[in-house]
């Protein structure tokens, strides 16, 4: 039997996962891995960590070097070499010895591509000033980190509201620097509907950070302490400028050859990661996938897909047939005292794709709230109209948030409705939930919603319902809480007393409830119902409502 070569360019996530399942398949085949940097295997998902100090130890993010990986997997690891040209009739590939500039030719049998992506870069004048920053590698933290401790910045310029955007920013204030963050978008953080990013908006700024919305850098100029740089018109003096706004992926090299991409570059592949060029596949950042909850095209560039791509690929060209079934976006994000996750579509997706769908906002304790240190999770999840299928779900608080979307990641792979939500038997112990656990809330919620055991209406209706004249909207809350803030033209009338007060309510009107959070409001508009009154619940209350458009507004 022929010994299979299997050439893999770039050695991160994808490629270091393709490689090493590869080597557990085939002791016997040549494995080559081409990698343009100095770093295989390394944690890029923690570089904003290693640059604040909460990460120390540079070595830490380095999971496997080229010597380790070698000697585990007897895989030929070459850094600081680039891959310059693929040449897919011949099944060889150009290399560049970038220490020595040589160039050489390499063959393969089966060939992986998995470059990744590079940073954003648009054409602004200015942006080549070595006062101006990526993070995407180590490298480039190193870099980050010898200009602040070589020139101390009093002030920094963080351009994206992303992940990586959103990360640096947290650890540059860690570091004593005052942070400005732009973003072109009208929010931080696209994977979350704006009601729900409005919540980190407010912690931003809490926390110190100037945050400028729909601003967009135009111009860097340097100074002698630093750069200026134009957002919106206004020149901002800063010390360094972080450049976060998104990734392209590194498919050049592959659009040289003739391998197909789409439009944004990613290149077209099938689900066992080949592209449309025989023997050549593709995994991680370069790729255009299928999103699992819609099946439209997309591109997610997350670790997690990565990391399972690199091995669907590595089974195929061992003759095991192996799917990637789909992306469905789930990733999660500290920012500091914060944590927001997601998974599935957000509202602005099953709205853009014309979904019949519903949502559901709910602020559940994120464990037994007798037990000291209880917080409230803000959650909002989407379902479909008809069947109560888990379309998507986003979740923001300080504990309980990761496990929560994980488990609404697995119920959305599963398949699983809101029903499905309430049966769910979750470990339950005091420090940790409670026995009605806040998935099996949302799925009680959805369960009442798709009955018609309750009508609910939201935030973007409210102006609709307090216009209306024929409605009456009305606060449950207690005195005190109303006096404290409600939403203009909701009457207070408190859900203890509602009974009392029946008869002065008009039986020809719609009636709009709201309470905090949206739980003492369905006690009312069951009250209300079954008295015979046409009555709407406001998910999520005023704390949504509240944190949306602020206080009395």
């Amino acid at each position: 039997m022929s010994q299979k070569k299997v050439l893999i360019i770039g050695g991160v996530a994808g490629g270091a996962s393709a490689a090493a399942r590869l080597r557990r398949l085939d002791e016997n085949a040549n494995i080559v891995i081409i990698e343009k940097g100095p770093y295989i295997s390394f944690a890029n998902c923690g570089l904003p960590y290693y640059l604040g100090g909460t990460i120390r130890d540079r070595s830490a993010l380095t999971l496997q070097t080229p010597e380790s990986f070698h000697g585990r997997f007897c895989v030929d690891v070459r850094v600081y070499s680039e891959a310059v040209a693929i040449h897919p009739k011949q099944k060889t590939v150009t290399i560049r010895n970038l220490q020595t500039g040589e160039d050489y030719e390499e063959s393969y049998d089966s060939l992986i591509l998995a470059m990744g992506a590079d940073a954003s870069t648009p054409p602004i004048p200015g942006l080549s000033s070595q006062k101006v920053f990526t993070v995407r590698n180590i490298p480039d933290t190193v870099a980050v980190q010898s200009y602040i401790a070589q020139n101390h910045p009093k002030e920094a310029l963080v351009i994206g509201g992303g992940f990586i955007g959103l990360e640096v920013a947290e650890n540059l204030y860690q570091l004593g620097v005052k942070v400005t963050l732009a973003e072109m978008a009208d929010q931080v953080l696209p994977s979350l509907d704006p009601e729900m990013a409005a919540q980190l908006h407010t912690h931003l700024q809490q926390k110190g950070v100037r945050l400028l919305l729909q601003s967009a850098l135009t111009e860097i100029r340097e100074t002698e302490t630093g750069l200026s740089a134009v957002v919106n018109g206004e020149t901002l003096e800063t010390g360094l400028l972080i450049l976060a706004a998104g990734v392209r992926p590194a498919s050049k090299i592959a659009r040289d050859a003739g391998i197909p991409t789409n439009d944004r570059g990613a290149i077209l592949v099938n689900s066992a990661m080949e592209t449309q060029v025989p023997g050549i596949y593709a995994v991680g950042d370069l790729v255009e996938t299928t999103h699992f909850v819609t099946g439209q095209k997309t591109y997610l560039p997350l670790a997690g897909p990565a990391n399972r791509q690199g091995r669907v690929a590595a089974d195929n060209i061992c003759g095991i047939p192996s799917r990637y079934t789909g992306a469905q976006g789930s990733s999660i994000l500290k920012l500091f005292d914060l944590t927001a996750a997601s998974t599935g579509i957000n509202e602005k997706t099953a709205k853009a794709l014309g979904l019949d769908y519903e949502k559901t906002y709910l602020f559940p304790a994120n464990h037994a709230t007798y037990y000291p240190g209880a917080s409230n999770l803000s959650m909002k999840v989407i379902f479909e109209k008809k069947t109560g299928k888990i379309l998507g779900a986003q979740i923001i608080g300080t504990e309980g948030v990761d496990k929560r979307c994980d488990v609404l990641a697995t119920a959305i792979r599963a398949g699983m409705t809101g029903h499905d939500l309430t049966e769910l038997e979750l470990c339950y112990a005091p420090p940790f939930g409670s026995a009605k656990d806040p998935i099996n809330m949302a799925g009680y919620i959805i369960e009442n919603i798709l009955s018609g055991l309750v009508n609910v209406f939201h935030w973007h209706q409210v102006e609709e319902a307090r216009n209306d004249p024929n409605s009456l909207c009305i606060d449950v809350r207690t005195p005190m809480e109303y006096m404290a803030g409600t939403i203009p033209g909701f009457v207070n009338i408190p859900l203890d007393s509602l009974r009392e007060h029946l008869a002065e309510i008009p039986r020809d009107k719609t009636l709009y409830v709201t309470c905090q959070v949206g739980l003492r409001g369905y006690l009312a508009a069951r009250i209300l119902a079954q008295h015979g009154y046409n009555v709407y619940n406001l998910s999520g209350g005023y704390r949504l409502y509240q944190s949306i458009f602020g206080s009395n507004r």
